[in-house]
């Protein structure tokens, strides 16, 4: 595998403005094509275009459930997951309710969580847990839910918080993971050093609308 490969292979190549149209997920799926990123991730009502936009190539499907506050009912999550894969999505990146998780309803967010892991149906869920607005004992009982939930992935933002990925939180929340649970940084990510300090601190999948420049970026070294 190619140094370029490795990396474009960790990216979840993103387009979730509040503005998105038709041209902006055809020119993604076209770089995600071109540079062979891991996956698309996009709201689920384009979920159909992409899929036929992307047909006959490995890259995966992603998009987001309970976007962006995670306040949505349960069943609203859950209906939303179903209805995402059914039209193909095989990632499922969903918002944890963080208005209950501070105010400490631990047991109803990690009940939540653990529900939509057993309605995915073997697909990939990662769970984003905001860190950005988190203290460091809240990203630390956070990781703990995310983990005890049997989720694959916890994810560090919407993008939509005051910042994303750090790399101080990044170390926090690999510190407390006692599984194979894995990590996806996102927020803000937008140059190639980011990501290799990402990566080096023990991250394994990276969300961002910046894949493109990044890729460039390795070319040029």
């Amino acid at each position: 595998m190619t140094y370029i490969t490795s990396i474009s292979q960790k990216i979840d190549h993103t387009h979730l403005s509040l503005n998105t149209d038709i041209g902006n997920i055809k020119q993604l799926c076209k770089e995600a094509l071109k540079y062979n990123f891991h996956s698309v991730c996009i709201y689920s009502n384009w979920i159909n275009i992409v899929k036929n936009l992307l047909e006959d190539s490995s890259i995966q499907i992603c998009t987001v459930v309970g976007f962006p506050s995670g306040n949505d009912s349960t069943l609203s999550k859950l209906n939303e997951m179903q209805k995402s894969i059914n039209e193909g999505a095989t990632e499922i990146d969903m918002v944890m309710n963080i208005k209950l998780f501070k105010e400490k309803k631990y047991q109803f967010v990690l009940d939540e969580i653990k529900k939509m892991v057993e309605c995915s149906k073997g697909n990939i869920l990662k769970v984003i847990i905001e860190s950005g607005i988190l203290t460091k004992k809240e990203l630390v009982i956070a990781t703990q839910i995310v983990e005890d939930s049997g989720a694959e992935f916890i994810k560090t933002s919407t993008g939509f918080s005051k910042f994303g990925a750090s790399i101080e939180n990044i170390n926090l929340i690999k510190k407390n993971i006692t599984s194979d649970l894995k990590i996806k940084a996102s927020g803000g990510i937008k140059t190639l050093n980011q990501i290799i300090d990402l990566v080096n601190s023990g991250v394994d999948r990276i969300g961002t609308s910046s894949g493109v420049i990044i890729m460039k970026e390795i070319t040029k070294k």
